[in-house]
């Protein structure tokens, strides 16, 4: 974005005007739900990788031919790419959105799930490096525990980003003209 469009005032629409809004054409709603289509790609990487690593701590059983170095490889990996993901979020993404959307703010939903997911992932992934040294002894029920800790805070962030990011709401704070011009 430009330092033009980046300088201009926050205009939410009156609650009254957001349930007037027209109805959008099959092509207005995919220029604003662009941005909802692209995060939930990345997200469902997330889930899928997330799901994998669950399915394998609760049946004690790594996925089909991963051997256990391949597999704290894989679950490293997961730790490594969420946090790169959040920190693009927080740098170039929530800045710009929070400028009209209060949910991106700092002490807002958004950054306030980070925060707390990145305690889980912080430890699963130190537990993680500790299992791949040696210094730890890998354990499935261990793995699964940390997992369980924030697990549902990871879920419903990725459930809920990517509804903020939606058409519906979307248009609420931002013209589509605008929605076009974001670089992310």
């Amino acid at each position: 974005m430009s330092d033009s469009q980046t300088t201009q005032e926050p205009q939410q629409l009156p609650k009254e005007e957001e349930q007037t809004l027209p109805e959008l054409s099959p092509k207005e709603f995919k220029r604003y739900n662009r941005l909802s289509e692209k995060m939930d790609a990345f997200h469902n990487h997330f889930r899928q990788t997330w799901s994998t690593m669950d399915t394998a701590c609760s049946t004690s059983k790594r996925p089909h031919g991963m051997s256990l170095r391949q597999f704290l490889a894989y679950s490293l990996d997961f730790c490594t790419t969420l946090n790169m993901h959040h920190n693009i979020e927080e740098k170039y993404v929530f800045p710009a959105l929070a400028r009209r959307m209060t949910v991106f703010n700092t002490n807002e939903l958004m950054k306030s799930q980070h925060k707390e997911i990145h305690v889980g992932l912080n430890k699963l992934q130190k537990w993680l490096e500790e299992c791949k040294t040696g210094e730890r002894e890998y354990r499935a029920d261990e793995m699964k525990e940390i997992m369980d800790g924030f697990g549902d805070v990871l879920w419903e962030h990725l459930d809920e980003e990517v509804v903020q990011l939606g058409a519906e709401n979307m248009r609420k704070f931002w013209t589509m003209e605008e929605v076009d011009r974001m670089g992310f």
